[in-house]
């Protein structure tokens, strides 16, 4: 059995299309059609239904995804075990993170990684938590850090930090920086227009749930994904916005806001740090967990 034709099905397998896998691997597709193929007739056994949704494991190709999982594991922690006794981790580790976060977090993860992994790769892509957790299930990413994580039996997550989530209003012209507004009740938020992103976004259902909580919805005056564009139509006066601290210190006027806690105890969403729980941690994983870690709390205003 070829490790390259198995790579290949466990890509297309767990990303559910040859056109994506063929991407991700950078290879062309047809080529990839065809690996597979050998890989089916070295078995004498179909392992994907293909339809115009995608491609589908049959029950032996399910038998062969676990397996092949396990053997690709094992092939790259040979690889950095052997890597070790050159008098290093190498590797390669993907990690995933929420942009608000990746913001301040990136250029910190990625010095102190080359100073401890000389010889590992890092890969970092930014998006939403709903996202990264699909990335994590699939094999597209090793490590996530998730907004609101909720328990599943394909990944395991640990709580990081927690984060204020405030009430963002446009700051009316003259009016001082101090003091600060102090915090707003809950109720008081659902009454406002707000400019929120889409579900499933993982603010948008922790506000939508802190709301239920107390018996009121919020209410919904644009649905608009991505903190700029949010705080630029709060300030342009479509109405107020709810983000964590991280995400309003970071935009490019933060004093063209005024900013708030809601409710008493404030609102907090937490981020986690997870894993997926189909595939153990390789070494080089294992040290980059350890240094987001190290690394988040310094960097990602919390509480």
């Amino acid at each position: 059995m070829d490790l390259r034709q198995l790579e290949y099905f466990v890509r297309v397998a767990e990303l559910g299309s040859f056109t994506r896998a063929a991407a991700e691997l950078g290879v062309a597709q047809p080529a990839l059609s065809r690996q597979v193929r050998l890989l089916e007739v070295e078995l004498r056994q179909s392992l994907l239904v293909r339809n115009g949704r995608g491609a589908v494991p049959t029950e032996a190709g399910k038998v062969l995804l676990d397996h092949g999982r396990g053997i690709l594991h094992q092939v790259q922690r040979a690889r950095e075990d052997l890597g070790r006794l050159r008098g290093g981790v190498s590797g390669r580790v993907a990690v995933g993170l929420p942009s608000s976060v990746a913001r301040v977090l990136t250029v910190p993860l990625t010095r102190a990684f080359r100073a401890a992994m000389p010889d590992a790769r890092l890969s970092i892509s930014e998006g939403l938590s709903s996202g990264l957790e699909a990335g994590l299930v699939s094999g597209r990413l090793d490590i996530a850090v998730l907004y609101n994580a909720q328990p599943s039996r394909e990944v395991d997550a640990t709580p990081l930090l927690d984060e204020d989530l405030l009430l963002v209003r446009a700051r009316p012209p003259g009016l001082q920086e101090d003091p600060p507004p102090g915090p707003v009740d809950l109720r008081e938020v659902a009454t406002l227009p707000l400019v929120i992103p889409t579900r499933p976004n993982a603010i948008r259902m922790h506000v939508e749930s802190a709301l239920a909580a107390v018996g009121a919805r919020p209410n919904v005056a644009l649905e608009i994904d991505g903190v700029p564009a949010i705080l630029d139509l709060v300030r342009d006066g479509a109405g107020c916005a709810i983000l964590s601290r991280n995400a309003l210190l970071h935009s490019p006027r933060p004093s063209a806001f005024t900013a708030q806690p809601i409710g008493d105890p404030p609102l907090r969403i937490r981020l986690s740090l997870a894993t997926s729980l189909q595939r153990p941690a390789t070494p080089v994983q294992e040290a980059t967990l350890a240094l987001i870690r190290a690394t988040a709390p310094e960097v990602v205003p919390h509480a």
